[in-house]
């Protein structure tokens, strides 16, 4: 058995000291949003605990699906990387890119820069996504929808080359017999698009998945706990997305900070088991419980 923690929407706070050269373009309207709307709603304290609990369970592998950092600054950037270290080695941690880690263009070159082997995997070429890592039979193949936007737009993007490049990874993890789990911020089901916060691209990742198979996508960026499917090559496949790791109790936002737990085996008849545990915070009450416990395949 393998067992696989899922993580997301850190917004690791509070946020650092900045000038107002530091504001310019859309990272003025995200520090305003943060100063008026979310400072209150993300803290620190929430993900230590969140955290402590995680660990406790001593997972053979954790990820974490995207926007560690608020507004991409350097500051922000470092700490991330200190965060992640802190979590697990790179061995036991991957992380795929949020729109927050791409706030600004740059910003991403530079987390990648930072966060190192993080952000890295077996690749298929020179480009950086999607990569795999592999853990036993466990193969969690890390995708990108991070890329820079407008002012008051978190659109995500999936493009051709890089379904491409996911698709043949696919194929080949699957001819392997690996439990194939594919990680990217932004969630590509019909039902959370959105033109100003949705996936771009979103039916292009659906119908790699539709030819090629896999048996779990998990995703973060909209702050809420969810269970979707979308149509696999021989059955559905589930898409587990989870609320923010960081969201306050008292928030009325978002979900409080929660983070889910996958195990995950061989049955004895060769097919694949996978057992989700979803532990947090409830709206009232201090303590961190099992919310929900169902076998999703």
């Amino acid at each position: 058995m393998i067992t696989l923690a899922h993580i997301s929407d850190i917004h690791l706070s509070p946020m650092p000291d900045v000038g107002w050269r530091d504001l310019l373009g859309k990272r003025l309207t995200g520090y305003l949003n943060w100063k008026l709307r979310r400072h209150d709603e993300l803290n620190s304290e929430t993900l230590t605990s969140l955290v402590a609990h995680l660990r406790a369970q001593n997972p053979d592998f954790i990820a974490v699906t995207g926007d560690l950092v608020n507004l991409a600054l350097p500051f922000e950037i470092d700490r991330a990387a200190q965060w992640l270290q802190a979590l697990g080695g790179s061995d036991r941690v991957a992380a795929c890119p949020g729109n927050h880690d791409a706030y600004v263009p740059g910003a991403l070159e530079s987390a990648q820069k930072s966060w190192g082997e993080y952000l890295q995997g077996e690749t298929l070429d020179d480009a950086a996504f999607p990569f795999v890592r592999r853990v036993g039979e466990l193969a969690i193949i890390s995708c990108s929808s991070a890329v820079p936007t407008r002012p008051f737009l978190a659109v995500g993007r999936f493009d051709e080359k890089q379904a491409e490049r996911l698709g043949r990874i696919l194929r080949l993890m699957g001819e392997a017999g690996y439990f194939r789990t594919v990680l990217i911020h932004h969630p590509p089901n019909p039902e959370l698009q959105h033109p100003s916060f949705g996936l771009k691209g979103h039916k292009l990742f659906r119908q790699v998945i539709a030819e090629h198979g896999a048996e779990l996508i998990l995703h973060g960026h909209t702050h809420r706990s969810s269970i979707h499917s979308i149509p696999g090559k021989d059955k559905e496949v589930p898409v587990v997305g989870v609320a923010a790791a960081s969201a306050a109790q008292g928030g009325t936002l978002d979900d409080p900070a929660r983070y889910n737990l996958f195990r995950i085996e061989r049955t004895g008849d060769g097919n694949w088991s996978c057992t989700m545990r979803e532990y947090g915070f409830q709206r009232l009450g201090s303590d961190i419980v099992m919310r929900l416990q169902m076998r999703i395949c």
